[in-house]
């Protein structure tokens, strides 16, 4: 879906006039959460019409666990409301973890039952947390706590990656033995026979198959509930991190080693969406909003791309933290485990997408703006004459995001750089979405650094150096 722009030129206050046509009108819901702060990097100077460096900001809360080295990783939406996740801690055994909405904790060990590490974890059809145990078998875990493990007829399996199948059963990945396998309630597991090349995250597609990756390959794989497997190879072979059913009837997964979002459909075209080099990007979910959001664990950002493929990330708060399994939660946001910060988190899902260009005298403002709940959204024109407000609008939840631009122009003036500053707030939480973005305009005024600084001392963004 290509990004809707609007035909007619408007400019100055006509701006507010147009937008407020596009969005819907609703009361701002107040949350409470606490900010994070984003890194500003000078921005060089630019010819005209080129985009200087855009920069996001996030409200992010975080949960630190209370025992050392626990190592949180997969991380799922419980039939509770509430958040489960594994830990695997540095001193076996392990624990299964569990968060509510306002972060009470309470922790599951699995003292009496499974050694080993934890991978993944799902909820099953029958209510209960289902999670895979490498070296040993898959566990379940009723959300009283109440613990069972179940092993395969005979040695070993190295369970990776657990999802509900289409057929009311559990399907897990098992990255040693090249296998996909299948577990019912009752726990009577099945593994169908393949040579795959370290299967790891699994999901169940659209088309009622289960799609899964291949880590080690630079595969995706499907498996039908009757066994049959097609594998869709990428141009270049690379490690995979994880996979999710999209929003938009396609299937979506991360390149870890390659910094790249990829997508394919149900029939198998495949199309990638470049991330840094370094980003290391690892687990995907669809978030409530609707975008796709991912863990970046060398980055140490959050991030979301929307089904245009428009990237937008977020630097969470805890240096390192290695952001690591990530999923939606009951409350319009998005939780996510901190794997060497030791902790849980919480971000808005909010997004604006915001991407300036200037060409033939005309400043075109994008966006690709997606939010779970209601909120106010502003904009600032920031010249070397200051500040100048665009809009700022209570609008309702926005999921999925929708792409529009607006023109203005012909007839911009030259002013320099010149800059676009973009929130999505409530009253209650405050800011709890920014992006800000330059252009050069062409002609004399301030420079892009400077811009940074005026928005630094304004008061708009909490948190700037």
């Amino acid at each position: 879906m290509g990004r809707r722009a609007f035909i007619p030129r408007f400019a100055g206050s006509h701006l507010l006039v147009w937008i407020a046509v596009l969005l819907p009108t609703l009361p701002a819901v107040a949350q409470t959460q606490s900010a994070s702060e984003v890194v500003y990097r000078p921005l060089a100077a630019t010819p005209p019409g080129t985009t200087g460096l855009s920069e996001g900001w996030n409200a992010i809360k975080e949960f630190p666990l209370p025992n050392a080295g626990s190592n949180p990783t997969a991380i799922t939406l419980g039939p509770d409301g509430a958040m489960w996740f594994v830990e695997n801690a540095t001193s076996s055994p392990g624990r299964i973890g569990r968060i509510d909405t306002t972060g009470g904790l309470t922790e599951f060990p699995l003292t009496n039952c499974c050694s080993g590490p934890q991978a993944g974890i799902t909820v099953g059809p029958d209510g209960a947390l289902w999670f895979t145990q490498p070296f040993t078998g898959i566990g379940r875990i009723t959300t009283a706590g109440i613990i069972t493990q179940y092993f395969p007829a005979t040695c070993c399996i190295y369970p990776q990656g657990i999802t509900a199948g289409p057929d009311g059963a559990l399907w897990f990945s098992d990255y040693y033995g090249g296998k996909i396998g299948r577990i019912t309630t009752a726990g009577v597991i099945t593994e169908f026979p393949s040579l795959l090349n370290a299967p790891t995250s699994i999901t169940t597609g659209p088309d009622g198959a289960l799609w899964f990756i291949e880590s080690n390959s630079g595969r995706v794989g499907r498996i039908t509930t009757a066994g049959t497997v097609t594998e869709y190879p990428l141009s270049t072979a690379t490690s995979l991190g994880g996979i999710t059913s999209g929003p938009d009837g396609a299937l979506w997964f991360t390149e870890s080693s390659a910094g790249k979002i990829g997508r394919i459909t149900t029939s198998g075209v495949i199309t990638e969406f470049a991330l840094a080099p370094s980003s290391n990007p690892v687990a995907i979910t669809v978030g409530p909003d609707h975008a796709l959001w991912f863990t970046e664990s060398n980055a140490n950002k959050i991030a979301r791309i929307t089904t245009t493929g428009f990237v937008t990330e977020y630097v969470v708060p805890t240096v390192a933290g290695g952001p690591t399994g990530i999923t939606k939660g009951p409350d319009g946001g998005l939780w996510f485990t901190e794997t060497t910060g030791n902790k849980i988190g919480r971000a808005w899902a909010c997004g604006l997408g915001l991407n300036l260009s200037f060409a033939n005298t005309t400043l075109d403002i994008g966006f690709d703006l997606g939010t779970a709940t209601p909120a106010k959204f502003g904009s600032w024109l920031i010249t070397s004459k200051g500040f100048q407000q665009l809009w700022l609008l209570s609008i309702g939840a926005m999921a999925p995001p929708v792409a529009f631009s607006v023109p203005w122009g012909p007839g911009f003036p030259p002013l320099g750089s010149v800059a676009v500053l973009s929130t999505l707030s409530t009253p209650a939480a405050g800011l709890v979405c920014y992006e800000t973005q330059t252009v050069n305009s062409g002609g004399t005024g301030a420079t892009a650094a400077q811009l940074q600084k005026m928005i630094s001392v304004s008061g708009l963004v909490p948190k700037l150096p």
